[in-house]
C-alpha cells in the first residue's frame, strides 16, 4: 500500500496506532467512519483520487476488524477507472469486501471481461487475480472461455499464462460443472512442453485437478509428464531462480508425480522404465543433511516418489530399497522426519511383499513408542498395529500392555483398543488371549469398551476347556485390593458360571468365592450390582450339599436389594430370592449358559471398517480435513430397520434384561383425566443382535432410572399392566414439573467423589452427569458423560466451567444438543499450578420442553487428587522430620468435634484420600504416621509428612501436625485433612417401603407400577 501523497491516510493510521486502549481506537474509528459516509454521500463531487484514498482507509478499517457496511459502491466502480492506482486500489478492496455473491460483482463483469481481453498486461493481471480469489459461479459462467483463451495464447506474456492457469484453476475447483474443459487434453499436452518453469508449474497443477476428477482424457500426457522429471531431475536444465537449496524445482517434482498418481498404471515398457530411473536417482541422492530448508525440500520430493512407488507396483528391490531408507529416517533425531518415516512405512504395509522386511525395523518402531511427541507415538502404534501378524503378536502386544502403564490419556482408548483387536486376530491359544484381555483390564480399565469383555466371555462360554482355567485367572484378580468396575464385571459372570469347576482347589469354594466378590460389592455402581446378584445366585446353586451360613448371607443381601428403587436391581434380587428357595428346581432354572452362536467380532469388524475408511487405498485421492467436535455423541436408538447393526464399538447401551417385552420401555406415556396412556407404540424388535448384552443387563453410565415425584397417586396405579416400571423415568415434554428437581443429595454425591474417580455427579429426571477421572502427577483428565434419559431431545446445553486460581482448566467443545436417549462424552484437561482447597464449578443449563434448567456443581479436582502416597522407612521418615522444623514448614493442631472411629477406619480414609500410613513407625500404637508426595507446577513433586495423635478416652479430639517443604501446601494440606476428619458424609440407610392401604383388587398388587408407587411414597 504505498502512501506516499495520501497524507489523510497516512495520518489516519497513526492516530489509530496511538491509541492507548480499544475503547479510544473504536472512537477513532467510528469518527473516520462517518466522515466517510459524509463524502460518499456526495460522490459527484469526487474525484478518482478522493475516492482512492477513502477507499483505501476502508479497507484498512475492514483489515482492523470492523465491519464496513458501506461503500462498496466506490470500490467497484474504481475498476473501470482508466489510470493503473485507482484500479488498483479498485480491484484489492473489491476482491477482500465482497464475496462471491454480492450483487455489486454483476456491475463488475463487463470491466474485468474487458481487462481480460485487452492488451494491458498489468490490467490482464488484476483482473485475473481478482476473479481467481472470488471464484464465484457467474464469474465462472461469462469469463471462464476468455481465461482460458488466454492461457493457450503464444502472444501472451509468461507472467500473464501463469496468472490464468490459477485463475482457471481456482474456476474449476470451485464450479467443475460450469467450466468446460472438453477436448482440453491436447492443450495440456502442449502447455507441458512449456520452457517457462512458471506457467509449467501452475499448468502442473491446472493438471492435478484435471486427471482427478477423469484421467482417461489426459493419458497423452503421461510420457509428458516423465520428461519433464527426466528434464528436471536427470538433466537438471533448471534456471539459477528456480532451483532451492541445489535442488531442481521441488514444486514441480511433486506436482508431477503427484498427477501420475492419478493414472491406475504406466503399460509404455520405455515410459516405465524412465520413471524407475528417475525414481531411482531420487531414493538414491536423498539424504538428512542439517540445512532445514533443504531438508524439507528433498524429502517433500522424496516422500512423494515413495507414494509413486508403492502405487506403480515397483520390483521388490526398489521396495526394499524405500524401506532400508525409511528405516534411517525413523532412527534419526528430527521429530519431524522420523514423523514422516513412520507414516510413511505404514503406508508401505499395503503392499504384500515388504511386510517381512518392515518387521526388520519392529525395535526401532517400538523405540519410538516412547518418543516425547504424541504424533510420533501415535504413528508408531499405527504402524505397530499395521505389521502385526501370527509370528510377531506376542511381542508387539506385550509390549502394549507394558506402554500402557506410561501412556497417555489421550492414546489410553486407541491403545486398548488395538491391543485387544491383535489378541483376539492372532492369539497362538485361547488362554494367552485370556490373559491379555484381563491384563488390559487391569492396566486401563477405564478404557476398555464393554465390547471387549463381552468377547472374552463368549470366547469363555463356548470353549469348556478354556472355562477352568478362565475361572483361575479371574479368581486370581480378584484377590487384589482394588479391581477395577470392568474387572468385577468380567470376574464375577465368569466365577459365577464356572467357579464351581475350581472347588478342589485351596481358596476356590463357593463360600470363599462369595466372601472375595462381595467384598466388592459396596464400591461397584449400580450397573454392575445387578452381574453380582445373578453370581450369588448361581454360586447358591452350585454349592452342593447347600452352605446354611452361606444361604442365610446371599438371602440377607437379596432382601435388601428387594426394596431397591432401581427396577432392574430389585426384580432380579426379587426373583433370585424366590427362586433359591425352590431347592433342587434352582438346577434346571439357573442351569449352566448355553453356548453363543458363532459370529463376527464386533472388534474385528469395526477394526475392518475403520481400516478401509483410514487406509491410503491409493494416492490419488484428495485429501481433505474435516474439523469436528471432541465430544462424542452416542445414542441407543435402533435404526429404521428395527435392528441394531452388529460391531458398532465405542460406548454402548447394552439392552436391559427384563423379562417385560423390550418395545414397552422405549413407548411414550402421555396423561388423559389423571391416567397414564401409552402412546406411539413401536412392534417388538426382532432377537437382539447382542445376546450377551441381553444376559448381563443395562451397562450404560446413566444409571438407575429413577421416576419423578407426583403428587397424585392415581399415576402409578394407573399404569397398564406390562409396562415396565422403569418407563417412568422417560418424561414427555408437557408433564415435566415447572421446577425441575435433583434426584439424590447433590452434596452427598460429590463428598463420594472425593475418595472415587468415577461416577455419578448429577442426576435429574432428564439428566444424568457421569464423571471418570485419571491423575498422574499434577495433571487430570476428567471425562464428563451427559445421558438424556429422556424421549426428546435436550436443547440450548451449555456448559462452561469456572475455575479457581490454581488450576487451569480447559474443556472440550460441548454439543448444543444431546438426542433422545444419546449420551455425549466431553473431555476435560486439568493442570494444577499450585496448592489450594478452593473447587472448580461446573456451571451447566440446559432446556427440556418450555423448562430451562441451570446448576453449578462442584467438580472433584480436590487437593488430594494431586497426591501420590509413598512408602518410607522409619530412617527416612524421621531424617525429613527433623529437617523441617517449626511454622510455617511444620503445623500442628488439635482438632475438635472429630466423628470417633477405630483407627483402622481412620487409616482407611486416609488411604482412600491418598495418604500412606506407614504402620510400624511411631511407637505409640494410639498414634498414625503417614506419607505421601504433592505435585504442581510450582512445587513440583514435594513431599508430606503427617502425624495424628489420638486419645483412647476420647475419640472426638486428635492433634494432628503437616509437615511439607512449602508453607503454603503445608496449611492447605492440614486444613483439608481436618475437612475430611471433621465433616464425613454419613449415609443414610434407605427407608423400608411402608405397606399401603388395599384399595384395588388384589390382581394388582403384581402391578409393576403399583408395586413402585408403593417404593416412592
Amino acid at each position: 500500500m504505498a502512501l506516499s501523497g495520501m497524507r489523510g491516510l497516512s495520518v489516519f493510521i497513526s492516530d489509530v496506532r496511538n491509541c492507548q486502549n480499544k475503547e479510544q481506537e473504536r472512537l477513532r474509528v467510528d469518527k473516520e467512519l462517518g466522515n466517510l459516509r459524509t463524502r460518499f454521500k456526495n460522490e459527484r463531487g469526487l474525484t478518482h483520487y478522493e475516492k482512492k484514498k477513502y477507499v483505501w482507509k476502508m479497507l484498512y478499517i475492514y483489515m482492523l476488524g470492523y465491519d464496513v457496511d458501506f461503500g462498496h459502491m466506490e470500490a467497484v466502480s474504481l475498476i473501470s477507472a482508466p489510470k493503473y492506482p485507482e484500479k488498483q486500489v479498485g480491484y484489492i478492496v473489491t476482491s477482500c469486501l465482497l464475496n462471491e455473491n454480492h450483487d455489486f460483482l454483476r456491475l463488475a463483469i463487463n470491466t474485468v471481461r474487458n481487462d481480460i481481453i485487452g492488451r494491458n498486461e498489468t490490467f490482464q493481471c488484476l483482473a485475473l487475480t481478482l476473479v481467481g480469489n472470488i471464484g464465484g459461479r457467474e464469474f465462472a459462467e461469462s469469463l471462464a472461455p476468455d481465461v482460458q483463451k488466454l492461457l493457450i495464447s503464444s502472444s501472451v506474456r509468461p507472467l500473464v499464462r501463469k496468472k490464468a492457469a490459477l485463475c482457471l484453476l481456482r474456476l474449476y475447483r470451485k464450479n467443475p460443472d460450469v467450466v468446460n474443459v472438453d477436448g482440453w487434453a491436447d492443450r495440456m499436452a502442449q502447455l507441458l512442453d512449456e520452457r517457462d518453469l512458471g506457467v509449467l508449474t501452475s499448468s502442473m497443477s491446472l493438471l492435478v485437478a484435471l486427471v482427478a476428477n477423469n484421467h482417461e482424457a489426459y493419458w497423452g500426457c503421461v510420457p509428458k509428464c516423465v520428461r519433464i522429471l527426466e528434464r528436471l531431475i536427470r538433466n537438471q536444465d533448471v534456471p539459477q531462480e528456480y532451483t532451492y537449496y541445489g535442488i531442481p524445482s521441488p514444486w514441480i517434482q511433486v506436482r508431477t508425480m503427484r498427477a501420475l498418481q492419478y493414472f491406475p498404471t504406466i503399460e509404455d515398457p520405455n515410459t516405465r522404465r524412465s520413471l524407475f530411473e528417475v525414481l531411482q536417482r531420487i531414493l538414491m541422492g536423498t539424504d538428512v543433511v542439517k540445512n532445514v530448508n533443504k531438508n524439507n525440500a528433498s524429502h517433500a520430493v522424496l516422500f512423494e516418489a515413495l507414494a509413486l512407488v508403492m502405487h506403480l507396483d515397483a520390483e521388490k528391490e526398489m521396495m526394499s530399497q524405500c524401506i532400508a531408507l525409511l528405516g534411517k529416517f525413523i532412527a534419526v533425531r528430527e521429530p519431524n522426519i522420523r514423523y514422516l518415516g513412520l507414516e510413511n512405512m505404514t503406508r508401505m504395509l499395503m503392499v504384500t511383499e515388504v511386510q517381512e522386511i518392515i518387521k526388520r525395523h519392529q525395535a526401532q518402531i517400538i523405540t519410538s513408542l516412547k518418543d516425547p511427541d504424541i504424533s510420533i507415538r501415535r504413528r508408531a502404534l499405527d504402524l505397530l498395529y499395521g505389521m502385526c501378524d501370527v509370528s510377531n503378536a506376542k511381542d508387539i502386544v506385550e509390549e502394549l500392555l507394558q506402554y500402557l502403564s506410561t501412556a497417555d490419556f489421550a492414546m489410553r482408548e486407541e491403545l486398548s483398543l488395538k491391543a485387544a483387536i491383535l489378541a483376539e486376530k492372532f492369539a497362538p491359544d485361547l488362554s494367552w488371549y485370556v490373559d491379555v484381555i484381563l491384563q488390559l483390564i487391569d492396566k486401563a480399565g477405564d478404557f476398555v469398551s464393554d465390547d471387549i469383555w463381552f468377547r472374552v466371555v463368549q470366547f469363555v462360554t463356548n470353549n469348556e476347556d478354556l472355562q477352568p482355567y478362565a475361572a483361575l485367572k479371574a479368581r486370581s484378580y480378584m484377590d487384589k485390593p482394588a479391581s477395577h468396575e470392568t474387572m468385577v464385571k468380567v470376574s464375577a459372570y465368569i466365577l459365577g458360571e464356572y467357579g464351581h469347576l475350581l472347588a478342589r482347589r485351596p481358596g476356590c469354594s463357593p463360600k470363599e468365592i462369595f466372601i472375595i466378590i462381595n467384598e466388592k460389592l459396596p464400591a461397584v455402581s449400580t450397573s454392575t450390582i445387578p452381574i453380582l446378584l445373578s453370581t450369588y445366585a448361581k454360586i447358591l446353586m452350585h454349592a452342593q450339599p447347600p452352605d446354611k451360613e452361606l444361604q442365610s448371607q446371599i438371602w440377607a443381601i437379596f432382601s435388601k436389594y428387594e426394596g431397591c428403587i432401581d427396577s432392574e436391581i430389585q426384580q432380579r434380587a426379587v426373583e433370585y430370592h424366590a427362586l433359591s428357595r425352590k431347592g433342587t428346581a434352582l438346577m434346571d432354572i439357573l442351569a449352566e449358559m448355553p453356548k453363543f452362536p458363532e459370529r463376527q467380532s464386533s472388534l474385528i469388524k469395526k477394526a475392518e471398517d475403520s481400516e478401509a475408511d483410514t487406509a491410503e487405498q491409493s494416492a490419488i485421492k484428495l485429501r481433505t480435513q474435516q474439523q469436528t467436535s471432541n465430544a462424542l455423541v452416542v445414542t441407543d436408538q435402533l435404526p429404521s430397520n428395527g435392528t441394531q447393526p452388529v460391531g458398532q464399538l465405542g460406548i454402548v447401551k447394552v439392552p436391559s434384561m427384563s423379562n417385560t417385552d423390550d418395545n414397552t420401555s422405549e413407548q411414550g406415556v402421555t396423561r388423559e383425566n389423571g391416567i397414564l396412556t401409552v402412546i406411539d407404540s413401536q412392534p417388538p424388535s426382532t432377537v437382539s443382535p447382542d445376546l450377551l448384552g441381553d444376559l448381563l443387563g443395562p451397562l450404560a453410565i446413566e444409571g438407575p432410572s429413577v421416576t419423578v415425584h407426583r403428587s397424585e397417586p392415581s399415576v402409578a396405579s394407573g399404569l397398564p399392566s406390562g409396562i415396565r416400571a422403569d418407563a417412568l423415568a422417560i418424561e414427555p415434554v408437557e408433564e415435566l414439573a415447572n421446577n425441575v428437581q435433583p434426584i439424590g443429595d447433590i452434596a452427598e454425591r460429590f463428598h463420594a467423589l472425593i475418595v472415587k474417580d468415577s461416577g455419578v455427579l448429577y442426576e435429574d429426571p432428564c439428566i444424568q452427569i457421569g464423571i471418570k477421572a485419571e491423575w498422574r502427577s499434577h495433571q487430570g483428565r476428567f471425562v464428563l458423560f451427559l445421558g438424556n434419559k429422556n424421549v426428546a431431545p435436550l436443547l440450548s446445553v451449555q456448559a462452561m466451567i469456572l475455575p479457581p486460581s490454581h488450576l487451569q482448566i480447559e474443556l472440550s467443545l460441548v454439543p448444543e444438543t444431546i438426542p433422545p436417549r444419546a449420551q455425549v462424552q466431553c473431555p476435560l484437561e486439568v493442570i494444577n499450578l499450585r496448592p489450594s482447597r478452593d473447587l472448580a464449578v461446573l456451571d451447566f443449563s440446559y432446556k427440556f420442553g418450555i423448562h430451562v434448567v441451570n446448576v453449578k456443581l462442584r467438580l472433584p479436582a480436590l487437593l488430594n487428587k494431586f497426591l501420590q502416597p509413598i512408602s518410607l522407612s522409619a530412617e527416612e521418615f524421621f531424617l525429613q522430620w527433623r529437617s523441617l522444623s517449626g511454622p510455617p514448614l511444620k503445623l500442628q493442631e488439635v482438632v475438635r468435634g472429630v466423628r470417633p472411629m477405630p483407627l483402622a477406619e481412620m487409616t482407611n480414609l486416609l488411604n482412600s484420600l491418598r495418604v500412606m500410613v506407614c504402620p510400624g513407625l511411631d511407637p505409640n500404637a494410639n498414634n498414625l504416621v503417614a506419607s505421601t508426595t504433592f505435585y504442581s507446577e510450582s512445587t513440583r513433586a514435594m513431599l508430606c509428612l503427617m502425624r495424628i495423635e489420638t486419645d483412647p478416652a476420647d475419640r472426638s479430639q486428635l492433634r494432628m501436625t503437616i509437615a511439607s517443604g512449602d508453607p503454603a501446601l503445608t496449611f492447605e494440606l492440614k486444613e483439608f485433612i481436618k475437612e475430611q476428619l471433621v465433616d464425613i458424609p454419613i449415609p443414610s440407610a434407605p427407608m423400608p417401603p411402608q405397606p399401603q392401604p388395599i384399595s384395588q383388587p388384589t390382581t394388582a398388587a403384581s402391578d409393576p407400577g403399583d408395586l413402585l408407587a408403593g417404593l416412592l411414597n
